[in-house]
């Protein structure tokens, strides 16, 4: 064999070596929740004051729609109220405990390893004064570990504590970390007479390695009451389990111009969703639904006949409509539409719980084009191979001519922040090698766009384009580049699994395109239509603070140039993200960098905890 023969092969090998190493994609913990932006305050403690005690029966199976829990019966908003992250609940709506803080960050950033106490839950003041040991009082609730998250570790825990007459809290159940199971209920014998007082209380709380952010408990479906037993176990209520599916077909979301240019292809034939028969006997069940349009209140579809199934004992079971074709006329072309869905079925007794008997799904139609629900589950990001860059691109289509204005993307958080990572955001109409493209046609890119991400409520990181791109109708395809010096450490995106995206998800960490095996659908929606007001194209936080560095390329020393009195830190990290340099800026704003090896670096300025815009050095 030549020696140039053998060199080439040689280097294929390493690449495909390199490619099963570096270049897979991967689901990771979410470490950001973003749906909810919860109250801050002690941990453990009782949240906010309280005026009165709650009479028994206790009841809470969080079906509703606000991520917070129910202040009519909780003191804390350290948990988070979803249908998102559980599997097979008992009825819609769980309470999620994990490691991420009442902003919803990771609780510790520094010491990933430890086990800490994290989220609470803590009931409002509960009126037992008057009841004795023989009233057989029991407290019951369902969880499960893992869910749609990431499971718990063995030394990860969840507690329950019971409050005595004199304020002190008790240990009175627990269970270790585990892989996802169905949900298991705990009955609790509540015949101690120090917990028969006017404001008893009880609160769950649990351990968790702080590494594994995305590691979750799910609550459900908790029951305190008189006149029970350890054999009570029965819950006897039919209730919805899933939320419905939505009108579309493939998109989540889309502008209504685009649905309207082609209705029937773009609605589904079908909703779907699911009820839980929670009887110990088949159950009968009669279900519909009704639909209208919110802002002019037009009715588009109510169910003439109900229709009739029967439930089995314990046991989820799919239901389904057929969807309706009515629309309203398209008052302006930019307009938002909201069509309001609300499902429900006739509860069995009178006793049977009627919060959970109905459901409401909006289908909103905005200047958006998506796949997922707006909520992540878990981070999507991938391991790119040292010396190339790493693509991420995902595939809409237009039934219509339009003008792509920017995107919304939904970043996963890391730690630590992604402040020195530069991207590029690119938009192409072919791609090669797939759906029959010969080559990778670009028709805008923007380099140097600093991931970001902002603590409100389901918040997208929005980014506007100063060229908007107009589109034919088909295919096209919007993504991300991280260059090569970036390394190993990727960008996170949202991933929502519980939305199927992959046929339309692709990625390229070797000079190839392949489609996403990953399950779900990543967060990254094209923005069309009129024009945007940009979150930015740069980190957000102090956005006030213009500042820079000279000089740049240095060798030994660097000054900093702000105009600003207040305390300022600063850190560099490298292009790993490893902070070499740490510190406060001195008086005279001058920074020694001797000691850094020649390079490329970042450096980012902190006021009052918060980050400014990242700034690039090179250390010659």
């Amino acid at each position: 064999m030549k020696r140039k023969q053998f060199i080439y092969i040689f280097f294929c090998f390493i690449a495909l070596f390199s490619a099963q190493c570096y270049g897979q994609e991967h689901a990771g913990p979410l470490k950001y929740n973003a749906m909810v932006q919860r109250h801050s305050g002690p941990q453990h403690t009782i949240g906010r004051k309280t005026t009165g005690s709650l009479p028994i029966p206790f009841f809470e199976d969080f079906t509703g729609y606000d991520p917070l829990p129910d202040s009519n019966k909780w003191v804390d908003h350290e948990v988070y109220i979803n249908n998102t992250m559980c599997v097979s609940p008992v009825s819609r709506g769980v309470a999620t405990m994990d490691a991420l803080n009442a902003h919803g960050i990771p609780y510790d950033t520094v010491d990933n390893l430890a086990y800490n106490y994290c989220d609470s839950l803590t009931s409002k003041p509960i009126d037992l004064g008057s009841y004795t040991p023989g009233d057989s009082l029991y407290l019951s609730f369902f969880y499960q570990p893992q869910g749609n998250g990431f499971y718990p570790l063995a030394g990860d825990s969840l507690y329950l504590y019971m409050r005595k007459s004199f304020a002190d809290w008790t240990l009175v159940w627990s269970a270790p970390g585990s892989t996802l199971q169905p949900f298991k209920q705990v009955m609790i014998p509540i015949k101690d007479t120090i917990y028969l007082y006017n404001g008893f209380q009880f609160r769950f709380v649990n351990i968790a390695a702080l590494d594994y952010a995305d590691a979750v408990w799910n609550i459900d479906y908790i029951r305190l009451d008189t006149g029970r037993n350890m054999y009570d176990t029965a819950v006897n209520d039919l209730a919805f389990s899933t939320d419905p599916t939505f009108l579309l077909n493939d998109y989540t979301f889309m502008p209504y111009r685009q649905f309207m240019a082609s209705p029937y292809g773009e609605r589904a034939n079908q909703f779907t969703d699911s009820i839980h028969n929670n009887y110990n006997s088949p159950q009968p069940v009669a279900y519909g639904y009704t639909s209208r349009e919110l802002t002019t209140n037009t009715p588009l579809y109510t169910t003439p006949n109900l229709s009739n199934t029967v439930a089995s004992p314990l046991h989820t079971q799919q239901l389904s409509d057929a969807t309706y074709t009515n629309t309203i006329p398209l008052a302006g072309a930019y307009e938002k539409v909201v069509f309001e869905n609300k499902f429900f079925f006739k509860s069995v007794l009178s006793t049977d719980p009627p919060e959970n008997d109905t459901i409401v799904k909006e289908q909103v139609f905005d200047n958006y084009l998506a796949y997922d629900d707006g909520t992540a589950e878990q981070s999507y990001f991938l391991t790119q191979y040292p010396t190339l860059p790493a693509y991420l691109a995902i595939e809409f289509h237009l039934n219509r001519p339009d003008t792509l204005q920017g995107l919304a993307i939904y970043f996963g958080r890391q730690d630590p922040p992604p402040n020195y990572k530069f991207i590029s955001l690119i938009i192409y109409s072919s791609l090669s090698g797939v759906n029959g493209g010969v080559s990778d046609n670009i028709l805008l890119k923007v380099d140097d766009i600093t991931p970001s991400y902002v603590d409100t409520i389901n918040h997208f990181w929005v980014y506007s384009f100063n060229t908007p791109v107009p589109l034919p109708v088909g295919l096209f395809y919007v993504g991300t580049m991280q260059p090569a010096y970036d390394g190993a450490d990727s960008v996170y995106f949202g991933l929502d699994v519980n939305r199927i995206g992959t046929n339309h998800a692709y990625y390229n960490v070797q000079s190839v395109w392949a489609q996403s095996q990953i399950a779900g659908a990543i967060m990254i929606r094209p923005l069309l239509g009129q024009p945007i007001a940009g979150t930015g194209m740069h980190n957000v936080n102090i956005e006030s603070l213009d500042w820079s560095l000279d000089p740049n390329p240095a060798n030994n020393v660097i000054s900093l140039n702000y105009i600003s009195n207040i305390k300022t830190l600063y850190r560099v990290n490298d292009i790993l993200g490893r902070a070499v340099l740490n510190g406060e800026v001195n008086k005279s704003r001058d920074i020694d960098i001797s000691v850094l090896s020649p390079g490329m670096y970042f450096v980012t300025l902190y006021q009052d905890g918060l980050a400014t815009t990242t700034k690039k050095l090179i250390k010659q």
